[in-house]
């Protein structure tokens, strides 16, 4: 029986809740135990499981008057398939947690299934299990399990020599939440690029098969990032602007907030696009764009931009 569209949580019930999310959630060939037990049972094939966890957390990751709930439940899955995709895997199973207060709109939450569920077709993953409690805020906790065909691609594995390389759109979702934070809603590209990320699901895969020594999705900013491959590698990364594409609407946004539109390129997360690094001679896949280099650790700062230290924002702190 469908939910009442003014229903609040505390209206429907839990079990009621659970059952109407879960007629959303069809289930993959390698689920052989679904959402309904007390855990999800997995067939798993050759390979390497990978596993990741995040959270979002209403008022600190999304805000309901910035995004829907569907986008929201985009977000939720996007963020989790892409650390996935960062270690040259496919995401197959994901399980959804839900916190929220009692009065929610019992829609918000089944609407928040139908974006997640949605992201996860792209790649076929499943959604095999979850939890649900009544909370102050909203809070979305997400675990996800992959396979990596061959060995995982590590943020430890960058090697002097090497060429730094870019996939994906980079910088789109900071001018969404510049824009959106100043009370506009347009340009409208970037508005829909930070509530609903597109990361290159392929490309993590791609990567591995053409020898990509480390990878890192980009959650929290591009040399946020690559600080972290220059840290864990023992590496010095050297980026180069000339090779970054900053898009028309990011230079309408810097023009109207008087920022510099590299600044979303270089600081901005929340794109979930894939930054990794190839020995020099490596054919790049499809999408691929090298952007630096990789020498050798030095005395200097881990990452430089253009040979100098960069003293601009390089990504979003979560404390």
């Amino acid at each position: 029986m469908p939910i009442p569209r003014d229903a609040t949580l505390a209206d429907v019930g839990e079990f009621g809740l659970i059952s109407e999310l879960v007629s959303h959630f069809p289930q993959g060939e390698h689920v052989l135990v679904g959402p309904g037990d007390d855990a999800a049972v997995l067939r798993i094939k050759q390979g390497h499981v990978v596993v990741s966890t995040d959270l979002l957390v209403e008022g600190r990751h999304f805000r309901r008057d910035w995004c829907d709930a569907a986008d929201v439940g985009h977000r939720a899955a996007a963020q989790n398939l892409a650390d996935i995709n960062a270690m040259g895997g496919t995401g197959h199973s994901l399980t959804l947690g839900l916190a929220a207060p009692a009065d929610l709109p019992a829609r918000w939450a089944v609407e928040m299934a139908e974006g997640f569920a949605a992201e996860c077709g792209l790649v076929d993953a499943s959604v095999v299990g979850g939890d649900l409690t009544r909370a102050d805020q909203i809070v979305v906790a997400v675990s996800v399990l992959g396979a990596v065909r061959k060995a995982p691609i590590l943020r430890s594995g960058a090697r002097p020599g090497d060429v730094l390389a870019l996939c994906g759109r980079q910088g789109w979702a900071a001018g969404g939440l510049a824009i959106l934070k100043r009370g506009f809603r347009s340009p409208r590209a970037l508005v829909e690029a930070y509530r609903r990320p597109e990361p290159p699901y392929a490309a993590g895969p791609a990567a591995a098969e053409a020898g990509a020594t480390s990878l890192i999705d980009i959650s929290d900013g591009l040399l946020a990032e690559a600080g972290h491959l220059a840290a864990d590698s023992g590496v010095a990364i050297d980026v180069r602007t000339d090779s970054l594409v900053v898009p028309e609407p990011l230079h309408a946004v810097a023009s109207a907030t008087g920022a510099d539109p590299l600044t979303f390129v270089l600081g901005g997360g929340d794109d979930h696009a894939l930054l990794g690094t190839f020995p020099a001679d490596a054919a790049l896949p499809e999408g691929w764009t090298v952007i630096g280099a990789v020498g050798e650790r030095t005395d200097g700062p881990l990452v430089t931009v253009d040979g100098e230290e960069y003293d601009g924002p390089t990504g979003w702190t979560h404390f």
